[in-house]
């Protein structure tokens, strides 16, 4: 059976009709859920110390963990506790700056349970472990204002450092 030219007109206006009916709540959708991303986002922000999980904040989000997981990778390039563990490694990166501080007492101090973890993902997105960033960084960032050592040492991931081609003569 073959679609005669008016079938075809026919199908196109409908299809079209109803895609163009139904973008309107799809964007709708995603604006709503960027904003809840956002309010995600900021909680993270505010209670990195706290005990967070992909559950509790999507809970929070009214909306399911995967369905969190997968927008938030999709908005800020990265899952919800990895932006987590990075806020809280940039914190713990600010406190082994000051240096009145174990290296203990900040993995408790940002959140992280277990100082094997802290210590991996620090070494993992620093390049070096907190107990040596803490003696470097300490000589290193002498008397500069804290606003720019923050700046200066803050942590790179592997995705975001820039690779430069080699350079053929």
């Amino acid at each position: 059976m073959g679609w005669d030219a008016s079938g075809a007109r026919q199908f196109r206006h409908t299809f079209c009709t109803i895609s163009h009916v139904t973008s309107r709540p799809a964007a709708a959708q995603r604006l709503s859920d960027l904003a809840r991303l956002r309010r995600v986002r900021d909680r993270i922000d505010r209670e990195y110390a706290q005990p967070l999980d992909v559950e509790a904040l999507a809970r929070g989000a009214h909306m399911s963990a995967g369905h969190l997981s997968r927008q938030f990778r999709l908005a800020y390039g990265e899952s919800p506790y990895g932006y987590l563990m990075t806020r809280r490694i940039e914190r713990a990166m600010a406190l082994l700056r000051r240096g009145d501080l174990s290296v203990t007492e900040v993995c408790f101090a940002v959140g992280c349970s277990s100082l094997g973890t802290f210590s991996t993902r620090f070494t993992e997105l620093v390049g070096v472990p907190p107990s040596t960033y803490r003696g470097q960084t300490a000589r290193a960032t002498a008397g500069m204002p804290s606003c720019v050592a923050k700046q200066v040492t803050r942590p790179i991931r592997n995705r975001e450092a820039r690779v430069t081609e080699p350079q053929l003569a």
